[in-house]
Formats: C-alpha cells, structure tokens, sequence
C-alpha cells in the first residue's frame, strides 16, 4: 500500500489546467446495453481503473459490479484527494494561506492519514474478493479534473465511474462524471455505474458515439453544439430501435413488448415537443430580454460616450491647470531660491553686525568705566571747590580782600553743573520715599552725594525762564554766601534742579505749630532767629548791582540747624520765576502751604510784584509769631490792642520761658512797626538794627539811657549824628528823614538851618563802652 502511495508516476502537484480539451461526443444510439457490457472485457482487454471516492457504500457497490463484469483482469483503484481549503485552528477555520505554515503541515499529514487508511479499507475489500488490485492517487483542487489528468498522464484506457453524466434524463446527475464524460481522451472507454447498475458506457473510438439503454430513453437538454444532439436524431434513434431490420441484434420479444415500447416512444415524443415549445418559448423570452439589454447597454454606452467626453474635458482642464500649476511652482521655486540666498546674505551681515556689536559693547563698557571714573574726579573737584569758595568766604569775612582776590574769586566762583543721572542716583530716581516738601514752586527730594546729605529741589518747568536765562540767574545765586542763608551747591540746568546744602533741624513752621510733638524754642532762640533773619533780608536787599527780594518770606521757608541758628531758604525762587507768573492769582495762592498766603503783602496781593518792603511785612509777622506763639489771625490788631492798653506782656507765649520786658517789648514795637498797611510807613533793615538785633538775647533786665535812643526809630544809635536842632539821631534815620524832602525837625518841627549833621563821637563812645559792659550769658 505504502509503495502504491509513494508511486513516482503519481502526480504531486494539482492539474487544474493540463487537462485535455473536451471530447467531443458523436452520441449514437444504435447498440442495446447489452451491446455495451463488456464482451471484450472478458477477451482480456487490459487494466481497469475504477475511480473511488469517500463514501465507502457506494464505493463497495461499484467495485462488486466492477469484480462481476470484470472476471479476471487486473483492477486499479484511482483516487484524487482533494485538500481542505480551511485549516481547523484555535480561531475557527482560517483559509491554508493565512493560517500557521506549521498547523497546515500536520493537518495535511492527518488528512494523508485518513485517505491511506480509507484505501486501505477498499484493498482489504479486492482482498476479499479475492481480486488482484492496485492503487492509483494524486492530489487536486477540483476531483473531476484531477481525474481526467490521470487519464491523460497514465493513458488510461478503461474506466469505471460511479455517477451518472448530467446528460441522462431523470436520474441524479454528477458534474464530476459529465466533466469527465466530455473532457477525458477519446481513446479511454467509460462505464458510468449507478447503485450496481451500468447507466451508460463511453466507447472508446475517435467519434465516440452516446448509447443509451432501451428501457431509459435519455434527453440532453443541453446546447447542441456542445452535445451535438438533436431533436431529429433522437426520434430517429428511436425508429431506428423498432425497425425490423435491426431487431436481428435483439434478443427476441413478443410483439406486444415492441408496441409497448413504441407507445412508450410515441409519448415521449410528445414530451420532446412540449419540451421544444416550452424551450422556444423560453427563447423568445430570453430574445426579449436580450434586446431589451441592448437597449440598455446601448444607452448605458452613450451615456459612458457622454461621460468619457466630459472626462476627457474635465482631463484636458485638469492638465491645464497642472501645466499653470508646474509654472507657478517653478517661479515659485526661483523666488524661493532667490529668497535663500537673501537669507543667507543678511545672515552673514547678521553675524558681522553682531561681531561689530560686541566690539562696541566691549567698547562700551571701558566708556561707562572711563566715565564713571571721571565722575569720581569731577565729584572730588566739585567737593574741592566748594571747600575753596567756603575758605574764600571765610577769608573775605576777615577782611582780607582786595583786587586780586575779587578777580580770583570771580574766576572760580561759577556755580557746579551736576548731571541728570547724579540726582537720579542720589534720590533713587526722584522716590516719594526720599520726598520731603511740596511747594508751589517745585517738590524737595533729600538725597546723597558728595559724601553727606544734601537738599535737592525739582522746580516747576512751567514757571521757569528759557534755559539761557535760567543758567545765569542760577550763577548770580551761586555768588550768594551768607551765614543765614541755605548754601546753594550746584545746580543741573536740563532738568530744572538746584541742590541745597540740608539742615536737619527742620523749619520754624514745626516748632511754631508744634508739629511731631518738637520742643519749644525758648525767648533768647526766639530773639535770635530774629536777628538771623533780619541779617539775611539785610544781605539780600544790599546785593549789588540789584537788591534780591525773597518775595515768599514764611516760616516754612526758614529752616534751622543743629544749633538752632536760623537760615532763609528759597530766597532764588522770585529770581528764577518768570514775571508774569506773579501776576497769576492762582499762581500767588498755590504758591504756598494752606495759610502761606496771610504772610504776603497787601499792597503785593494788589499789584501783584513783590518788593523788599513786602519781605518786610512778612518779616513783622514772623516776629509777632515768634514772641507770641499764636496764629495769625487777627492777631496784628490783638498786639496793637495790647500796646494801647499797655499790656504788652499778657500777649507774650509764656511757654517760652520769662520774657525780658524790654527785649519783648522792642520785638513787639519792631513788628508792629513792620506791619503797617502803607509799604513807606515800614522801616528799613540797617546795619545798626540788626546789631541791635544780634544783641538783645544778651540783653539783662535794665533800663536803656533814653539819650542812646535814637527819637525816630527809638532804638540804641550805632552811628549818632547831631542835627541842625541839636538833637542826636541814627545817621541812617536822619539821612532817610533828609531825603524824603523834609527841611524841618523830627523833633520840633521847626525849620532846621541846614541839612548838615554832624557825628557826635562822644556819645558814640558811650553807646560801644555800655554795649560792652552787658553781661553775655555763654549758655546761650
């Protein structure tokens, strides 16, 4: 068995396509069945193949009618296995291409398995038999064609079939024995066997003939060209069954039989023609339905016409706009092109730009410390010169002064320019945290340079000259040095900034409204400060060539030191404000703290242009506040009321301490004196006044020769002169008296005999020798 299956003849691979072409049957039906059982079989004709499936019945049925008709030849099982296109995995049935290579393999050796065992059963069968058989295999897709390769391969002569061509009539028909009916070589003769009966026999001949068996009249209801079968040559068939010159090959029968048989033909013809008129029929319908078709196509072909010519419209558009496309990228492609190498251009001055930039940086850099250098220096020299310009003070002071001098000190005595970026630094670029007053002129910054603290003033730009005209009255105020005036120290003209020396004491305003709970000031400071400032107006309205008028004389603009020695501030605000800035009424009222305005002049509040009388009058009301410590509310006319009731001493503020009644009483008669309404009434700042200023403080409790008075101004005379009546005045009392056109006694009123007075040195002498007996309390 396992030789037979391991044949080199048999086949390994599929023949699907290396079958023969058809035969062509030349069906005839002119021998009997019995014509058709093999007497030549039994003459010894060669081996018989039977073809054998899987149905072990049918197939046991078939080799019993092939070992019966066969006595005595050879018999050779043929068999085509047909592989199972579906593999049983884990997944379900997977096709043999998409499952495991592996799983495939052992489940083809299976099914080998199987088919052996299953010949195996079908020899053990000819064994019974006692038959002599052999076995034929091989492997296809399909059975039908794999039979006919064998047949062809093997030039097998003689086959046994069991199934019935699909051409039989009214049996059951198998596509496999019609395939090989009409495909297997003309040289081959085949016996179709159907449940041990022979059903119909292919003779082996070059035209071959079709037989049928006379009990079993078979139609083909086939084409006729392809079983060549006609409707004619069946009846003829049949006639030619009954003719009586044929009946010599039919074994004999009775009559009644043939008449059977040919009633039997009779209504089979009849079937035949029903069959005909049905399949006319059915032709004609078919016809119908093929026109119809035509029809269809044939407009389904004008609309395709009519599609394909708006294809090839919309093709020939699309082209174009492919062709447009092509050359707008190309011109895009050349632009871009051009665009790279711009790019690459800008990027290499790009990188030149930045080498050429650090260069100036690094350049930079030794700049800013070159400059930062200077600045030291500049700072050093400003420092240094401010020192000189003090030493030149101080020397000028001892009187040692004289051409040379004046010229050396006009030479350096320019006011020092200081940068923006100085004050910026001092103030933390101008902070609120470092603001420390607000006026109507500018805002005051405290600040640090030079190595100490200084007092940095921002003007309002707006009220301020052309720069020109700013930059030289700002060197006129560099020349002002005074003891009782904050030191001006330099000035940065671009920005409208004056820098001031810093007094820690605060202003007077503090002390006299006892603001931050500050001690009071006692009646000698008080006394004092009076002088200081009666100093200062002294120095600024005897400034030559032109006398300087503060014109917002306040006690917040007076400021004090650690020593308490009083100072004026903002003395250069009027100088430096534009003229018709005064004349602005919102302007004089914003110019100031609330109430600053009650220091101002009235006759000023009419004209608008402040004088040095009108520092006068506000000069009076800071020492009525100073000796009584009350607000200005009408507070002039409770002093006068005072003094007319002779009551000086009930408005002097007794929280500075036991007043001297003479000291009090010459600072009220001196304030009230300065206050009067008409500016020719007030009396003029001296020389010899703010002497006598300087020495009240020092001044005991006793009583003033009444003959070292002078009878205009009633103070002690620094400079006596005798007039024309014998009287003896202050000089400057008596000049003034002269030059206003009076030709008559101050005194008498009597004409004088002239205006030429003489100096009483004498009295003089007296006046120096009393001064200098006083005793001076050092704890002042």
């Amino acid at each position: 068995m396992a030789e037979l299956l391991s044949d080199p003849r048999r086949p390994t691979e599929d023949f699907l396509s290396g079958s023969s072409p058809a035969a062509t049957f030349s069906h005839g039906f002119g021998r009997s069945v019995s014509d058709q059982l093999p007497e030549a079989a039994g003459e010894g004709g060669g081996t018989v193949h039977v073809a054998v499936g899987k149905s072990v019945e049918k197939t046991v049925s078939l080799l019993q009618w092939s070992f019966s008709t066969f006595r005595g030849q050879e018999i050779c099982l043929l068999h085509v296995h047909r592989p199972s296109p579906l593999i049983p995995t884990l997944l379900g049935k997977l096709p043999a291409r998409q499952a495991n290579p592996e799983m495939v393999a052992a489940f083809r050796y299976k099914e080998r398995e199987e088919t052996m065992k299953l010949l195996s059963t079908y020899l053990i069968t000819c064994s019974r038999s006692k038959v002599e058989a052999s076995v034929l295999t091989t492997e296809a897709d399909e059975v039908k064609k794999g039979i006919v390769n064998l047949v062809n391969v093997h030039s097998i002569r003689k086959l046994v079939v069991g199934a019935i061509p699909d051409f039989i009539k009214g049996k059951k028909s198998s596509c496999k024995a019609s395939h090989t009916a009409k495909h297997a070589p003309s040289y081959c003769e085949m016996w179709f066997v159907n449940k041990g009966k022979l059903i119909w026999t292919r003779q082996a001949s070059q035209s071959s003939r079709v037989i049928l068996p006379n009990h079993q009249l078979a139609t083909h209801n086939a084409d006729t060209s392809e079983t060549g079968i006609t409707l004619s040559s069946r009846v003829q068939c049949i006639q030619n069954s009954c003719d009586p010159h044929n009946s010599q090959n039919v074994s004999s029968s009775t009559s009644a039989e043939s008449e059977e048989e040919f009633q039997l033909a009779e209504v089979e013809v009849d079937e035949l023609n029903d069959e005909a008129y049905l399949e006319q029929k059915k032709l004609v319908a078919e016809a119908v339905e093929a026109l119809n078709k035509v029809k269809a196509l044939e407009m389904a072909h004008s609309r395709e016409i009519k599609l394909r010519t708006d294809a090839e419209i919309v093709l020939r558009i699309t082209i174009q706009e492919q062709e447009k496309l092509l050359r707008e990228r190309q011109k895009i492609t050349h632009q871009l092109q051009k665009t790279i190498r711009c790019i690459a251009l800008l990027d290499s001055r790009a990188h030149e730009a930045n080498c050429r930039r650090e260069e100036v940086s690094s350049e930079l850099k030794l700049i800013q410390a070159s400059i930062a250098t200077l600045r030291k220096e500049k700072q050093k020299l400003q420092v240094q010169k401010i020192e000189a310009i003090r030493w030149l003070d101080r020397w000028k002071s001892h009187e040692q002064w004289d051409d040379a001098n004046e010229r050396f000190m006009g030479d350096i005595s320019e006011l020092p320019e200081f940068l923006l970026s100085d004050l910026e630094g001092a103030t933390c670029n101008f902070s609120e945290n470092f603001k420390i007053g607000r006026g109507g002129y500018g805002i005051v910054y405290k600040g640090e340079m030079l190595n100490k603290t200084v007092a940095i003033k921002k003007l309002h730009s707006y009220n301020m000259p052309r720069q020109t005209d700013f930059h030289k009255k700002v060197q006129v105020l560099g020349k002002l040095r005074h003891t009782h005036l904050v030191e001006l120290i330099g000035v940065c003209s671009e920005s409208w900034l004056l820098v001031y020396e810093y007094l820690p004491g605060g202003s007077l305003h503090n002390y006299l409204s006892n603001n931050n709970n500050i001690s009071t000031l006692n009646w000698k400071i008080r006394a004092r400060i009076v002088a200081d400032i009666a100093s200062a107006l002294l120095f600024l309205h005897s400034f030559r060539p032109k006398k300087i008028v503060h014109g917002n004389l306040k006690p917040e603009n007076l400021l004090l030191d650690s020593e308490n020695r009083c100072k004026i501030s903002d003395y250069s605000d009027h100088m430096l404000t534009a003229s018709q800035a005064f004349r602005c009424p919102s302007f004089r009222h914003c110019s100031g703290s609330n109430g600053a305005y009650l220091y101002t002049d009235p006759e000023c509040n009419r004209t608008g242009a402040p004088t040095y009388k009108s520092d006068i009058y506000s000069f009076g009301l800071i020492v009525l506040q100073l000796v009584t410590g009350k607000h200005l509310g009408g507070l002039v006319g409770e002093v006068r009321r005072a003094v007319a009731n002779g009551k000086v001493t009930s408005v002097l503020d007794s929280s500075a301490g036991e007043w001297s009644t003479y000291v009090g009483r010459r600072l009220v008669e001196l304030g009230l004196r300065c206050c009067e309404c008409n500016s020719r009434d007030r009396p003029e700042l001296t020389q010899s006044l703010v002497k006598e200023l300087e020495h009240l403080p020092f001044l005991e409790e006793q009583t003033v020769p009444s003959f070292f008075l002078c009878p205009i101004l009633q103070e002690i005379m620094h400079d006596p002169q005798v007039a024309a009546d014998g009287f003896t005045y202050e000089g400057e009392a008596l000049r003034g008296w002269l030059d206003d056109n009076h030709q008559t006694s101050p005194m008498t009123n009597l004409k004088l005999t002239h205006l030429n007075p003489t100096p009483n040195h004498s009295l003089r002498l007296a006046i120096h020798d009393w001064l200098s007996n006083l005793q001076i309390n050092p704890s002042l």
